[in-house]
C-alpha cells in the first residue's frame, strides 16, 4: 500500500514539474501570391515563413502560427482575405505588397482592431490616416536617400525619371524630381499609365529630347522589364539604368538575364550574401535549409518585419495585453538592430531609420556600388544591359 501511495506521489510531482505547453498564437497574412506582382508575394511570403520558424525556434513559451491567403495582387481581394483572417482568429496581419493593395487591407484591419504591419508599401498617405494599428519597417524616404546619395556621387548631367501614375510610385518621382532640382540636377518626369505595355515613346522623349545620363525607373517589375526592353531597341545615349525596389534582386537576372546586366536597383544586400552579425547568419542558414538558395532583399524585408511583430506578439502575451489592445503599444517599444539596420517606430508607425544602398547586377551577381562607404565594388559607369 505505502510502494502504491509513493508511486502516486512520484507520478504526481512529476506531472507538477511537467512543462507547460507552449501557446500557440494565431496570426493572418496576405500576399500577391499570383497576379502582377507575384514576383515580389513569393519573395516575400518565402522571408516570412522563415522568420517564423526562426522565432519558433528561439523559445518555447509562445509558437506562431500564421495563415496565408493570396490576395492574386488585387486590392478588394486583399481585404477580403484580411476579414477573413481575423474572423478566423488572427490577432494581427503581416500585410501585403505595394500602396494601393495595403492601403485598403490596412484599413479593414484597423476597423477590425488588428495590428498591421508591411514592408512592401512606401506611400506617405499610408502614415497620415491616424491608424494607431499600422507599421512599416520601410518608406519612401530611405528609397529616395540611396538614389539621391548615387546622383551626388556621380554627378550626372541630367535625370529622365519614369514613374507610373500608381500612388508610391509617382510620389517617389515626384520627390526625386523636387530632391534633384534643388540640387541642381536637371531632371525630366515621364509619368505614365500602369496599363500600358509599349514604353518605346517614352523612351524616344528621353532619347531624343531628354539626352540625359540616367534612367531612374520608379515602377514594379513588369514595367522594369518593359522601359528596359523599349530602351535596349532604341538605345538612348544614357550612361546608366536605375530602379527603386524588387529591382536587384538574383530573381530578376535570372528571370531576364539578357536585360539585367548592369542595371542598377535599391537594396540593403550584396550578392552572394557574406553577412557578419548573428541574427543575419542564422536568417541565412534558415532560409537555405528551407529552400536551398541565398536571401535577397525582398526576403530580407519580409523576414524583419515578421520578426519584429512576433517578438511584439510574445512580449504582449506575457504582459497579458494581446487581446485588451497591448499589441500596438508594444510594437510602439520596438527598438532593436537588424539585418535592415534600426527598426523604431514613430507615433504615426513609420520607420525613420530606414536608409538602403544601390546595388548593381553583374553577371548573376549583385555588388553594393552606392554609398562609396558601404560600396563592395566601385560602379560600373557607363553601364548598360546592350
Amino acid at each position: 500500500m505505502r510502494g502504491y501511495a509513493l508511486a502516486g506521489l512520484i507520478g504526481a510531482t512529476l506531472a507538477i514539474a511537467a512543462p507547460a505547453p507552449a501557446e500557440e498564437i494565431a496570426i493572418g497574412s496576405h500576399m500577391p501570391l499570383t497576379g502582377t506582382i507575384a514576383r515580389s508575394g513569393q519573395a516575400f511570403r518565402e522571408g516570412m515563413l522563415v522568420g517564423i520558424k526562426v522565432f519558433n525556434d528561439s523559445q518555447s513559451k509562445h509558437q506562431i502560427k500564421v495563415s496565408l491567403i493570396d490576395d492574386e495582387s488585387q486590392p478588394a481581394k486583399a481585404v477580403g482575405a484580411v476579414e477573413k483572417l481575423v474572423s478566423d482568429g488572427a490577432v494581427a496581419i503581416i500585410g501585403g505588397y505595394g500602396s494601393n493593395i495595403v492601403g485598403p487591407a490596412s484599413d479593414a484591419s484597423n476597423r477590425l482592431g488588428k495590428v498591421y504591419i508591411t514592408a512592401g508599401a512606401v506611400s506617405e498617405e499610408l502614415v497620415q490616416r491616424g491608424h494607431k494599428t499600422f507599421f512599416r519597417i520601410n518608406n519612401n524616404s530611405g528609397y529616395q536617400r540611396g538614389f539621391e546619395t548615387m546622383v551626388d556621387e556621380l554627378k550626372p548631367n541630367g535625370v529622365s525619371v519614369i514613374a507610373s501614375t500608381k500612388e508610391a510610385t509617382m510620389l517617389l518621382g515626384k520627390g526625386l524630381e523636387d530632391a534633384l532640382t534643388k540640387k541642381g540636377v536637371k531632371v525630366t518626369l515621364h509619368p505614365f499609365d500602369p496599363a500600358i505595355t509599349d514604353f518605346k515613346p517614352i523612351i524616344n522623349k528621353v532619347k531624343l529630347q531628354d539626352k540625359s545620363d540616367i534612367i531612374f525607373m520608379s515602377a514594379y517589375e513588369n514595367d522594369y522589364v518593359g522601359i528596359i526592353r523599349a530602351a535596349k531597341v532604341l538605345k538612348p545615349q544614357v550612361k546608366l539604368i536605375v530602379g527603386a525596389w524588387s529591382l536587384a534582386i538574383p530573381k530578376m537576372f535570372q528571370d531576364f538575364p539578357d536585360l539585367m546586366e548592369n542595371v542598377v536597383g535599391t537594396t540593403p544586400l550584396a550578392y552572394p550574401v557574406d553577412v557578419k552579425d548573428e541574427e543575419s547568419k542564422r536568417f541565412v542558414a534558415a532560409f537555405k535549409a528551407m529552400f536551398n538558395k541565398d536571401i535577397d532583399y525582398a526576403n530580407t524585408l519580409s523576414y524583419v518585419q515578421t520578426m519584429v511583430i512576433c517578438e511584439a506578439l510574445a512580449r504582449a502575451a506575457d504582459a497579458g495585453t494581446l487581446k485588451s489592445g497591448g499589441l500596438a503599444e508594444e510594437m510602439r517599444k520596438t527598438k532593436r538592430s537588424s539585418p535592415l539596420g534600426q527598426i523604431v517606430f514613430n507615433e504615426v508607425g513609420d520607420n525613420p531609420s530606414f536608409s538602403l544602398s544601390m546595388g548593381q547586377h553583374r553577371q548573376g551577381k549583385i555588388v553594393l556600388v552606392s554609398p562609396a562607404e558601404q560600396a563592395t565594388g566601385p560602379i560600373t559607369y557607363p553601364g548598360l544591359p546592350w
